[in-house]
């Protein structure tokens, strides 16, 4: 039995999708990224399952869910340690209008981790295959099954690609996302990118689509990484930071006055969206990207930085952009 491709069986390969990262990619700058450089498939934040079975506490959780139809293909994420929790959660999700389900199996995070969930599910193989089949299960009883993938590493604290990729295998995921290090490693070392030609080799003939993730710089270096491991698409995370046009090929590079603008439009939205319902210094670290690479940015930033609502970095921005405006800076390209 193959494993249920769904929208994958549908993607033109290779595709490139966008990573899900907490706190970054929330409803808000999936919007913006929808508008100016849309990945071939977009994911969520990862959202706790537990979470969403609380009758009270899935309120808060559901609004980390909200998404539009410009988003489609769109991805949610999910971590437990309770197939039960998945298998309620998938069913929640899949009536949400969700167009696949992705298990974490990889983060790090202690919180996550004490759960038995995240990276912890590489040490229970076992728990791991029930998890995609309880949200393989939980999806059909909302009367749509949806394809379920898996985001994962090459081992907990060693490489054991060869025995942890099989065991996924076995439940079916239409994809299989591999981080290109262990948990161990974290990020301190270079991501072995020839470890994702193994994975296509082990997974070569079962149907299950691979996607390699970890230390993708743009698209020229992730079609660079298909041709060198033969994977069926590429993940990127970080270097979405302050280039929402990242996944356009024709718009790769941008002036800084381009830059700016959307770096407002962003917040803009982030406060027409979240209200009082997320604090104001989650776009701390989209300012710090968006004003990098180029003259003068420092002093940008650094103004950004103590700006705690849209009019102030309106204001700090536009009176930026007039004092160089007879400079060559703001019409400079950016390196993204």
């Amino acid at each position: 039995m193959k494993p249920h491709l769904g929208f994958w069986e549908t993607l033109k390969k290779p595709f490139f999708v966008s990573a899900p990262m907490a706190n970054v990619t929330d409803a808000v700058f999936r919007r913006v990224i929808a508008m100016y450089g849309k990945p071939d498939v977009v994911w969520t934040e990862f959202v706790s399952a537990e979470g969403l079975c609380h009758p009270q506490g899935r309120w808060a959780l559901l609004r980390d869910l909200w998404f539009t139809e410009s988003e489609r293909p769109i991805v949610t994420q999910l971590f437990t340690a309770h197939p039960e929790k998945m298998f309620l959660a998938a069913k929640l999700v899949t009536e949400l209008g969700f167009d696949g389900i992705d298990i974490n199996m990889g983060c790090p995070d202690k919180n996550v981790m004490k759960q038995g969930a995240g990276a912890m599910c590489m040490r229970n193989p076992e728990l791991a295959k029930q998890l995609i089949i309880a949200t393989r299960e939980g999806s059909k009883a909302a009367g749509k099954e949806l394809p379920i993938s898996v985001k994962t590493r090459l081992g907990f604290n060693e490489d054991n690609l060869e025995t942890w990729l099989p065991n996924l295998m076995e439940a079916k995921p239409a994809a299989i996302t591999v981080h290109a290090r262990t948990k161990k490693e974290m990020s301190q070392v270079p991501a072995r990118w020839e470890r994702l030609r193994r994975a296509v080799e082990i997974a070569r003939g079962s149907g299950t689509l691979i996607i390699g993730n970890g230390d993708v710089t743009d698209l020229a270096d992730a079609e660079s990484k298909v041709r060198e491991t033969g994977c069926d698409g590429v993940m990127l995370g970080r270097a979405i930071f302050g280039n929402p046009w990242l996944f356009d090929k024709e718009k790769q590079n941008v002036t800084v006055e381009e830059k700016l603008r959307v770096a407002v439009e962003h917040t803009k939205l982030f406060e027409e969206v979240w209200g009082n319902m997320k604090g104001f210094e989650l776009m701390k670290k989209h300012y710090q990207a968006y004003a990098n690479h180029f003259p003068q940015a420092k002093e940008l930033r650094a103004q950004l930085m103590q700006c705690h609502n849209v009019e102030a970095v309106e204001k700090s921005i536009e009176e930026f952009l007039m004092k160089h405006q007879d400079t060559s800076c703001i019409s400079l390209l950016c390196i993204l």
